[in-house]
């Protein structure tokens, strides 16, 4: 009985011990989990954080010095997201983007208690730190999102880099040059330029590694009226009055699409040429069938050249979609021009042949069985049709006027559609070149 006694005894002692050293073994583990806490816990920022000097101290009116001396390096990266609503009258269009602006200020710092190689800061601090004063010298009208929040942050990086980002949407003009339309190529152009910092305190430079980043969307569809065709970037630094101010462009090239204006454009204008060489087949002496499908044909191109004027400024240069028109507007003119001169060979012929021509109109009460007026100068049925009597007594109808009336309007029939021919390989090659 003793012995089972002091077994029992040692057993609870053993289980006493063990539960001693898990309970020890968790204070302390807590402790630990506690204190490695407090060491890594990031403390909210405030202003004095990253500007130790103070903000009566730090002027943020001049630039950061770079290696201690001027000018501020200031590294520019531009995404674009979408480029659409070109308004070719007004010379208009519209980018949605990221800007991304870098600089490295050294007056600033970088908490020690940071775990990350960056820190968000709040927006709002931008008023008590220097940043670039970029404006966008052809914008005229410049949007920040807002939804859901406002589309713009800040970063801080470890070696005192500040990465300012905001996405924009901007109105923008662009020179167009309108000589070939609708064969042109446009250059349209985001100009960043510095409002007060001359070079010598600031400089923008692109980003070295990728200056221009363009969503495949607009690379692959461009706009409806225009086709992406590349962008590239340049220095514009510019000398005012002032000094010079430091500028960067980025220029993207457009095409103009061509499948509207080929359905809208040229197809009706090529068929109302077309369709004025008919009075070609039409009889000489079918006046007004002639003349209304010419009259119609002028008017039809008339109205063609108005529609496509409906959506471009007033240019003091002739465009390439004019000469084309002023080409097919002479071609129907002179369709016109050739039956006036099918009327002068036809008058011309029959007023040398017709000596009796004055006689039928003193006689307004000319009857058919007058058989002695019938008979006056050899002529016969005078008023139904031009028969001359011949010395050997024979009659032939005066068809002199109508057969060479008749070979104009087969050389015409020729010679027409051959020089419309000849004008679209000349204009379209022209153009292609």
């Amino acid at each position: 009985t003793t012995c089972k006694h002091d077994i029992w005894i040692q057993v609870i002692s053993s289980l006493i011990m063990k539960t001693q050293f898990l309970f020890l073994q968790s204070i302390f583990t807590v402790l630990f989990i506690i204190l490695n806490r407090g060491v890594n816990m990031e403390k909210p920022l405030r202003v004095e954080d990253v500007i130790p000097q103070g903000r009566k101290h730090y002027d943020n009116t001049i630039p950061p010095r770079y290696n201690g001396s001027f000018p501020a390096m200031v590294y520019f990266h531009v995404t674009i997201l979408s480029i659409d609503s070109f308004d070719e009258n007004s010379m208009n269009f519209v980018v949605d983007t990221f800007l991304a602006q870098t600089w490295k200020d050294e007056r600033l710092t970088f908490p020690k208690n940071m775990t990350t190689h960056n820190r968000i800061l709040p927006v709002s601090w931008l008023e008590y730190m220097w940043r670039p004063d970029a404006i966008f010298k052809n914008s005229k009208k410049v949007g920040i999102g807002r939804m859901t929040v406002p589309n713009h942050f800040i970063l801080l990086y470890k070696d005192r880099s500040i990465l300012y980002s905001a996405k924009l949407t901007l109105f923008l003009s662009c020179t167009m040059n309108f000589k070939y339309y609708p064969h042109d190529t446009q250059h349209c152009k985001i100009t960043v330029e510095s409002l007060s910092y001359t070079t010598d305190k600031v400089v923008f430079l692109w980003d070295p590694y990728l200056p221009v980043a363009i969503d495949r969307k607009v690379i692959a569809e461009g706009t409806p009226q225009l086709q992406f065709v590349k962008s590239h970037t340049r220095d514009c630094t510019q000398m005012y009055a002032k000094g010079n101010f430091t500028c960067l462009e980025v220029i993207f090239t457009f095409r103009r699409r061509l499948g509207y204006y080929l359905l809208y454009t040229y197809t009706p204008t090529c068929l109302v040429v077309i369709m004025s060489w008919i009075s070609f087949w039409i009889r000489p002496d079918a006046i007004p069938a002639r003349i209304t499908v010419g009259v119609t044909s002028l008017l039809t191109l008339s109205t063609q050249l108005s529609n496509s004027e409906y959506s471009l400024p007033p240019v003091s240069y002739v465009r390439a979609v004019d000469l084309f028109m002023l080409g097919c507007s002479v071609f129907v003119f002179l369709s016109l021009m050739e039956y006036a001169i099918i009327n002068i060979v036809i008058d011309g012929e029959t007023q040398d042949d017709r000596p009796w021509l004055q006689i039928v109109e003193e006689r307004s009460d000319f009857r058919a069985d007058d058989r002695e007026f019938q008979e006056l100068n050899g002529y016969s049925d005078i008023l139904g049709q031009n028969y001359h009597r011949n010395s050997d007594g024979t009659q032939k109808c005066n068809s002199k006027a109508m057969k060479k009336a008749k070979s104009i309007d087969v050389l015409s029939r020729l010679l027409f559609p051959l020089g419309f021919f000849l004008l679209n390989v000349v204009y379209w090659l022209f153009l292609l070149k």
